[in-house]
């Protein structure tokens, strides 16, 4: 099969799930093309049945902002007529359902097929406002399938855009043969030992440290800064460190907010890292307090290391991590109670021993090989409709 993917490039989950799919297709001897304005965050355009094509955007001076949404249209209908599209997959609605749209208007509806995967903000935020709502609301609804990362997402495209055509559920996956605790780098006798390719050397680690992390793209959403005052919370009854990965809006006020608390030397911005594993693997606890989540997929990746979780109540999260099995879900601006579940778990070694059980056991349901023919199949639904 033929397959284009449609993503944004940068550091996000969307970007990240839309690459994994395509990798995960191209194992399965698929070729897959994907289409954006960059490459995408871990893609290695090396791997077989894998193919890049740069959207370029013209730069004229009549534009006060470059037409990304035409010139990704114009790029989609030249890869469909090239390379015979069976179908497109584009991540996240605006504007690649948009540009699908026209792509297939360009070369002809019977050209290729394209499915829309809803992410989150893309519903929620982005596509809610009043200036994107109509477009958002018609692209989604003129797109040959729709897909949601969660049972939580679904519900909440129906009731804000009154979407009235099917809607299918498929949940993020994980590699769980690839995301998998190190326990060579995690007992080692001194973490200060250890230098791995991604995150360089944690000479900031003691052996006798908890350690907290938290990887994302830095939004307010995300907030980081309520994991900050929690942990200031926590060092006050054990020695951790918190390791904070990625970058984006709200880092600065985080950094600010370290400063404040006198946290400087337990809390480390490590930035943008492409493998998070050797985080991870020495993590005891990840932390994802977010205002809401579409899925989690970072949590997701901490639970198939062993890491148990507390996160959000809101959202789809609950659909990933089971309150009180592997994890805790709280309310993220209570901020006492985000810290006091936190020692919960790191002040029990037999109920963090038990939830790190749980929490590896609770990502073998999301393996890709279980998620991955769910989407064959639709793609295969999808083209057989009328």
């Amino acid at each position: 099969m033929n397959i284009g993917i449609v993503c944004y490039p940068s550091y996000g989950g969307s970007g990240v799930v839309a690459t994994d799919l395509g990798l995960e297709l191209s194992k399965r001897g698929h070729n897959v093309h994907f289409i954006s304005y960059g490459i995408p965050f871990r893609l290695n355009k090396a791997e077989k049945n894998i193919y890049f094509h740069l959207v370029e955007v013209m730069d004229y001076p009549l534009f006060k902002y470059p037409p990304y949404t035409l010139s990704l249209s114009v790029k989609i209908s030249e890869i469909a007529e090239n390379y015979n599209l069976d179908i497109l997959h584009v991540h996240y609605a605006m504007p690649h359902a948009t540009s699908a749209y026209l792509a297939k208007k360009i070369i002809g509806e019977n050209k290729f097929k394209y499915i829309t995967t809803l992410h989150g903000t893309d519903i929620t935020l982005v596509g809610n406002h009043a200036s994107f709502f109509k477009i958002t609301k018609f692209s989604i609804e003129s797109s040959d399938g729709i897909t949601c990362v969660s049972n939580y997402l679904k519900e909440a495209t129906e009731k804000i855009f009154n979407i009235n055509k099917e809607i299918r559920v498929i949940y993020n996956f994980i590699d769980t043969e690839r995301y998998k605790r190190d326990e060579n780098l995690r007992n080692k006798p001194d973490k200060k030992e250890h230098t791995r390719t991604g995150t360089g050397s944690f000479n900031f680690l003691n052996k006798d440290d908890m350690v907290i992390s938290h990887i994302s793209n830095f939004r307010p959403v995300k907030k980081v800064q309520n994991i900050i005052k929690a942990f200031c919370k926590i060092t006050k009854i054990v020695k951790a460190k918190l390791i904070l990965v990625g970058d984006g809006p709200e880092i600065k006020k985080c950094r600010l907010l370290t400063e404040r608390l006198d946290l400087t030397d337990k809390v480390f911005f490590v930035g943008v890292h492409e493998d998070i594993l050797p985080v991870l693997s020495i993590s005891d606890l990840y932390m994802l307090p977010s205002r809401s989540e579409s899925f989690g997929l970072s949590a997701l990746e901490a639970l198939s290391c062993s890491v148990p979780v507390v996160g959000t109540k809101f959202g789809g999260l609950p659909e990933v991590v089971v309150d009180g099995v592997c994890g805790y879900l709280v309310d993220p601006d209570d901020v006492d109670l985000l810290a006091s579940s936190a020692l919960r778990i790191l002040c029990d070694k037999d109920l963090k021993e038990k939830m790190s059980f749980e929490a590896r056991k609770r990502a073998e349901l999301f393996d890709s090989n279980i998620i991955i023919p769910h989407f064959l199949n639709y793609y295969n639904y999808v083209l057989k409709k009328d």
